[in-house]
């Protein structure tokens, strides 16, 4: 089973990859309404001029996760590796058919691998999305550039649908076909929401009844102006950012509840393994054969029994 979800975690990699950096899957024309409002907004530069810049949200996303699931893991284990438990338990467990791991490390890259799949998981769910609709930024007009007059819009009710009616630079044009749903929103609430729910379920220490409601609202809250911020500057509608917070969410919670099981686990074994336990168990199911001298006595007890009544 470990080799089977390597496979599938390669493959996962994979295919976001080609969406991301390849033109296999090219992305959907769509056409616009001459003098559309809707897609006249200014544009304010590349991406990287943003204020939140994909830099610093792909640093986020990627490496607070790590570092707040590595050292609350850790904590809980060296509680545990303090207390009485620990002298009754496995130190080590094992993992497929030839290698041994502590159980600090099985749940942590268990928590991490998950969450990293579902990171991947959710680019390909949006980069689907976007070649897909192919739905047109707030500022698609500003850098297409149309010739209104060799379009022959003289009315503005006029529908132009081939991708020859631009003239500004392609690459700016290609970006501002892919908008729906939101990259950054879906991103930052996925992992808002998979920190908020790691921190609920699995730290249950005395004095954080206000700490992990405070934490989790916080994260929330972030991901919540990386979505803001992106209608603001106007790189996405609010459709496209409700879009990516319901793709986030969804992903986020279907991971939590039926894969890691709202992070249930024990950091250390019980004190025997399911492999000694299972002979003990057949033993007492066998059928138990009397002896010679059982027979006698039993009978024994059967007259003096019989005599007495």
């Amino acid at each position: 089973m470990l080799y089977f979800q390597l496979v599938i975690m390669a493959g996962t990699v994979m295919l976001a990859y080609y969406f991301e950096y390849t033109d296999t899957f090219s992305v959907h024309v769509q056409g616009f309404f001459c003098y559309d409002t809707t897609y006249t907004k200014p544009y304010l530069g590349p991406e990287d001029s943003s204020a939140v810049p994909p830099v610093l949200l792909y640093a986020v996303v990627a490496g607070l996760p790590t570092l707040l699931i590595t050292i609350t893991e850790t904590v809980l284990f060296l509680v545990q590796y303090t207390s009485k438990e620990f002298d009754r338990s496995e130190k080590t467990v094992a993992t497929g058919d030839c290698c041994y791991l502590n159980p600090l490390v099985r749940r942590t890259f268990r928590f991490l691998g998950v969450y990293t799949f579902g990171l991947f998981t959710v680019d390909i769910f949006v980069n689907a999305g976007q070649v897909v609709t192919g739905n047109l930024a707030p500022y698609f007009l500003t850098v297409c550039k149309p010739n209104y007059t060799a379009l022959g819009c003289q009315q503005a009710l006029r529908y132009i649908s081939h991708q020859e009616a631009c003239t500004g630079n392609q690459d700016d044009i290609l970006r501002a076909r892919k908008t729906f749903p939101s990259k950054e929103a879906a991103l930052s609430v996925y992992a808002a929401l998979y920190l908020a729910m790691y921190v609920t379920c699995t730290v249950q220490a005395k004095g954080t009844r206000l700490a992990k409601p405070v934490l989790s609202l916080g994260l929330m809250c972030l991901a919540f102006l990386t979505g803001l911020n992106r209608v603001a500057e106007y790189r996405n509608h609010w459709s496209d950012v409700i879009a990516g917070f319901i793709i986030g969410t969804a992903i986020a919670t279907f991971l939590v509840v039926c894969v890691v099981h709202n992070f249930k686990g024990k950091l250390l074994l019980s004190e025997e393994s399911p492999a000694e336990q299972r002979p003990n168990t057949a033993m007492l199911n066998m059928g138990r054969v009397e002896s010679p001298l059982e027979k006698y006595i039993a009978s024994q007890n059967h007259i003096a029994f019989a005599e007495v009544t």
